[in-house]
């Protein structure tokens, strides 16, 4: 068997396949068979997702390459490679995202009745109202900003959009360069009439006369800046993380450029002075065909078109909980003593579930104490008015707060604020690490004097409003080695340890990676002595060399390797000498699938661990990660039945071919649409809430 040792062959890279993961959105959105406004949202989401990406990624790379590291990546690219080649699919992705708005997209809509046009597209009476819009609202929120000797060129927060303005003084005949903000504080599409829209920036176009009063308008350019914004906080120097988090928030509005959007039309003048002032160059300039920043489209996704949208999904409540229709108070431990209970989101209701476990652990006088940590949450998160609660009516509340949540950071520092000044105790973690575990535990006082603690151990954040979009899995349990390792995990994350063992926990930084390649290299010698083996993996991303390479060895003898990754991947699948074992499948949809499960067959004992972990460097070496081990046999065959219906020939899917590529597979041989999981998990939930 030949063996592939240059690094190029065996690892695909993980920048570019990210770019292929946001194709697969696209192809969503390109997709005549999905509903239409959810098209609408998919082209959304690509840009969302791409903003995201630049300011992370690409920042990360153009810093590297700023400071000369010359290091290349685990695919063998250096950085300056990997730019390029990202830079040319980016391009790609956002000419192919264009296209599908404007050829496909808007004349579906437009066939609807749902119109977007532009200033000019306008009859002569529908624009009085947008004038007078524009004279009683917009016009007072505008600044414009000169550029001339007495006026530097002004700072272009990130993301923003912007018209780049072109005036001509009469008396003097000399031109001069201003730009206007859009306020980012109106909607993105001004209604014109009931489901018409027109964009905010052709609208104040239109006026330019109002903001330049005895100028001549000679140009107009609409432009977006893309920053670098992620957060670097040198902990060991930060005698209190909290105030360092928001002095480096403050600092995050001022990085560096990495991406210039301009509209085609743009005036190659104007184009360069933008160039020149924000130090981008040709190769980070994208020249689109207007609207720019489609991350707007979700208001149109909003519309009030039930036809136009997937079908409404009301989660239940899971069979194994009481049912809150029931005409018995609600007795969460009282269902959770019974036995295990994993709940998946969204099909298993977030609310009746996780939430309604730590409300009544805030409400129940027999609770003693509650540890929580908080990753995510909402703007207006009932867990974080349960811990409250809790903290106010006298229980013992430790809330492990991550402050340092990429996007989500000025956020958790609010809740922070709030939970401190309910005297909740509020710690943040290791320093040096991110704290991306989702643990809860509760402590009660019970009948007979007996203390006994439950714990809720998940993949997804404690966010009631993405758990009804997140697909997530999570266990309930009273379980006292659980309960064990978890107080040992929150002692350990608010107070001082060295030395940590686990029975039913594989943790990170510590033992997480060794545990995952134990338990591959488990399969190998299984499938020696012949017994089953079989290692199944779900999650979001799968980066990790070490644990690459013992899949390919799992592979090289004979183990059987189905990984469901719904965004990055960079193992080579289905290569000869290398691969040919490893299927990699990838599934998207109307929930945003986010569960991790790590499933081995161990010789007819099987193992199936859930958790917070995806296999990436950040989350092995500088996150602390959980993943539990499930007991009950009930739980085993459910998530095997899910691993089957994913990897089934008449499941759609794409499928990661050997030269890196994905293929997309969701028409039959004739034709027909082929099984759509997540709808499918929505029947089920629906059949049994009917036959019960």
């Amino acid at each position: 068997m030949a063996e592939l040792t240059k690094t190029e062959e065996r690892y695909l890279d993980r920048e570019l396949s990210w770019l292929a993961f946001n194709f697969r959105v696209l192809e969503l959105a390109e997709d005549p068979d999905q509903p239409l406004l959810e098209r609408v949202r998919y082209l959304a989401i690509c840009s969302s997702n791409l903003d995201e990406f630049y300011m992370v990624r690409i920042a990360g790379l153009t810093r590297r390459i700023a400071a000369g590291v010359a290091v290349p990546a685990a695919s063998g690219l250096m950085p300056r490679e990997v730019l390029e080649r990202t830079l040319e699919r980016t391009r790609e992705l956002m000419a192919r995202q264009t296209k599908c708005f404007r050829s496909d997209v808007l004349p579906a809509l437009a066939a609807e009745g749902i119109d977007i046009v532009r200033w000019d597209d306008l009859a002569e009476d529908e624009r009085p109202a947008l004038r007078q819009l524009f004279s009683e609202r917009i016009f007072p929120v505008l600044t414009p900003l000169a550029v001339d000797p007495a006026h530097p060129f002004p700072y272009i927060s990130g993301l923003s959009l912007n018209l780049a303005v072109v005036v001509r003084n009469p008396r003097t005949g000399t031109d001069h360069f201003a730009r206007v903000k859009v306020p980012p504080n109106f909607a993105r599409f001004l209604p014109v009439t009931d489901q018409r829209f027109v964009p905010l920036e052709d609208v104040i176009a239109a006026h330019l006369g109002d903001l330049f009063p005895g100028m001549q308008v000679l140009q107009h350019h609409t432009f977006r800046v893309t920053r670098n914004e992620d957060v670097e906080v040198e902990e060991d120097d930060a005698e209190n993380l909290l105030t360092a988090m928001e002095r480096e928030l403050m600092r995050r509005r001022f990085g560096p450029a990495v991406r210039l959007e301009v509209e085609e039309t743009v005036d190659p003048h104007v184009l360069d002075l933008l160039q020149r002032e924000l130090g981008v160059s040709d190769g980070e300039t994208f020249m689109l065909q207007g609207p720019l920043d489609l991350t707007g489209l979700d208001d149109i996704a909003d519309i009030d078109r039930a036809e136009l949208k997937y079908r409404p999904f009301l989660p239940a409540t899971h069979r194994d909980l009481p049912d809150v229709e029931s005409a018995l108070p609600a007795d969460m431990f009282a269902a959770i003593s019974k036995g295990d209970v994993l709940v998946h989101h969204p099909y298993d209701s977030f609310s009746t579930s996780v939430q309604r476990f730590i409300e009544q652990a805030a409400a129940d006088p027999r609770v003693l104490a509650i540890k929580q940590t908080l990753y995510r949450t909402s703007g207006d998160s009932p867990i974080v008015d349960a811990l409250v609660d809790a903290a106010e009516a006298g229980k013992q509340v430790l809330a492990l707060v991550e402050i340092k949540a990429r996007f989500d950071e000025q956020a958790n520092i609010t809740w922070a604020r709030k939970l401190e000044h309910a005297g909740v105790h509020v710690v943040y973690g290791i320093v040096g690490l991110k704290t991306h575990c989702k643990l809860c535990l509760v402590v009660r006082d019970e009948a007979g004097g007996v203390i006994r603690r439950y714990s809720h151990i998940g993949t997804g954040n404690y966010h009631p409003k993405t758990a009804r979009g997140y697909e997530d899995l999570g266990l309930l349990t009273a379980d006292p080695e659980v309960a064990e390792d978890v107080n040992l995990l929150f002692n350990t994350l608010s107070g001082y340890s060295v030395d940590s063992e686990y029975r039913r926990l594989l943790v990170a930084p510590q033992g997480l990676r060794s545990g995952i390649i134990e338990r591959i290299e488990r399969e190998i010698e299984h499938r020696r002595a012949g017994r089953p083996a079989r290692i199944r993996f779900k999650l979001n991303s799968l980066v990790d060399e070490s644990i690459v390479e013992a899949l390919y060895s799992a592979s090289e003898h004979g183990v059987p390797v189905d990984i469901w990754v719904r965004g990055i991947c960079s193992v080579r699948a289905g290569v000869p000498g290398l691969s040919e074992n490893i299927r990699v499948r990838s599934i998207l949809g109307r929930f945003l699938e986010h569960s991790r499960i790590f499933a081995f067959d161990n010789g007819s004992d099987p193992e199936y661990w859930i958790g917070s972990a995806d296999l990436m460097h950040r989350n092995l070496d500088r996150r602390v990660e959980v993943l539990v081990k499930l007991g009950r046999h009930e739980h085993l065959r459910e998530l095997a039945g899910l691993f089957d219906l994913a990897f089934d020939p008449g499941t759609a899917s794409w499928h990661l071919k050997p030269d890196g590529s994905w293929v997309r597979e969701h028409l039959g041989p004739d034709n027909e649409p082929l099984i759509d999981l997540q709808q499918m998990l929505i029947e089920r939930k629906r059949r049994r809430r009917s036959a019960s």
